[in-house]
């Protein structure tokens, strides 16, 4: 693509509070937030909700947007590509998660606990953004 390519990516809470991450060769081998590119005619909420359930076999609510961020040419992706990253927080209802071919594995895990995974750069510079207990409410980021 000769085009910067926009992505949406949801930060999903269940019903514990919980965010899903999910490990995926694409970004290194490295958990990040599910999502993916926004078809033309596509509104972008309406591809978050495709998105996620393609991948994760999820139904979310409660979307609010919550972040913005290019990626150009990050080392990290395994194509060189330039993204718009335009991300969401939502809720689910569910726990079971069905993962599709993009993603090898997943877990449920609390904000506190992002140090304890290989995340890639962008996904762990927005959790902590969410995760800052000096916030005061939702925000949304730039280049966080």
């Amino acid at each position: 693509m000769k085009y910067p390519e926009p992505t949406v990516g949801a930060v999903i809470f269940n019903p514990d509070n919980k965010i899903l991450l999910c490990k995926t060769h694409k970004w290194d081998g490295k958990y990040v937030i599910p999502g993916g590119h926004i078809e033309l005619g596509e509104e972008m909420e309406d591809a978050l909700r495709r998105e996620i359930l393609e991948e994760t076999g999820l139904e979310i609510y409660d979307i609010k947007l919550i972040g913005l961020k290019e990626s150009i040419y990050s080392d990290t992706f395994h194509e060189k590509k330039h993204f718009i990253f335009i991300d969401y927080v939502c809720k689910t209802d569910s726990y079971e998660v069905r993962l599709n071919e993009e993603a090898q594995e997943y877990k449920w895990i609390d904000l506190s606990e992002i140090n304890n995974y290989r995340l890639e750069g962008f996904t762990k510079a927005l959790l902590e953004k969410i995760g800052d207990k000096n916030s005061d409410g939702v925000k949304i980021f730039y280049n966080y």
